[in-house]
């Protein structure tokens, strides 16, 4: 196993402490995890994603969509109705699962739909209004001297 060293990232950026963490928790993940139930990512516009998680054999009872601040959590899971039956080949798994992903800040799920066996979710990323680029007025010569001079003044008295 291969140990990183994140100090020169902190050296050089503030706040991408959650990036590091995150490199780490994934470069040292288990190369045995479950690839049940298979699943796509795509990405659908600039800032909107879907996940279609492949669910046959699964209802929209058994189904359970749930986002926790920044993780969303797919979980199934079935009652065994077919305990009766005796099967001679058996190749459709409905068992049990949860599938977790982890979201990036301001990043939401904008909707959930069941077809045709495919669970899809759509996410939507969206950037508070506070948190955008603006731009900033630059004041030149005396005119910006004066209104430094009135803020003196105002916060003196």
């Amino acid at each position: 196993m291969r140990a990183y060293d994140f100090s020169p990232l902190y050296r050089a950026t503030v706040g991408f402490d959650r990036v590091a963490d995150l490199m780490d928790r994934v470069l040292t993940s288990e190369v045995n995890t479950s690839t049940y139930p298979p699943y796509n990512i795509e990405k659908t516009g600039d800032e909107s994603y879907r996940i279609s998680v492949a669910v046959a054999g699964f209802s929209d009872a058994d189904l359970n969509v749930e986002q926790r601040e920044n993780a969303l959590i797919i979980a199934a899971s079935k009652a065994d109705a077919d305990a009766e039956k005796t099967y001679l080949h058996r190749g459709i798994a409905t068992r049990a699962f949860e599938k977790r992903f982890h979201l990036a800040d301001h990043v939401r799920v904008s909707g959930a739909e069941h077809v045709d066996g495919m669970l899809h979710i759509d996410l939507m990323r969206e950037v508070p209004e506070a948190l955008k680029p603006r731009q900033i007025e630059i004041s030149k010569g005396a005119k910006a001297t004066k209104k430094l001079t009135k803020k003196a003044e105002t916060v003196d008295a």
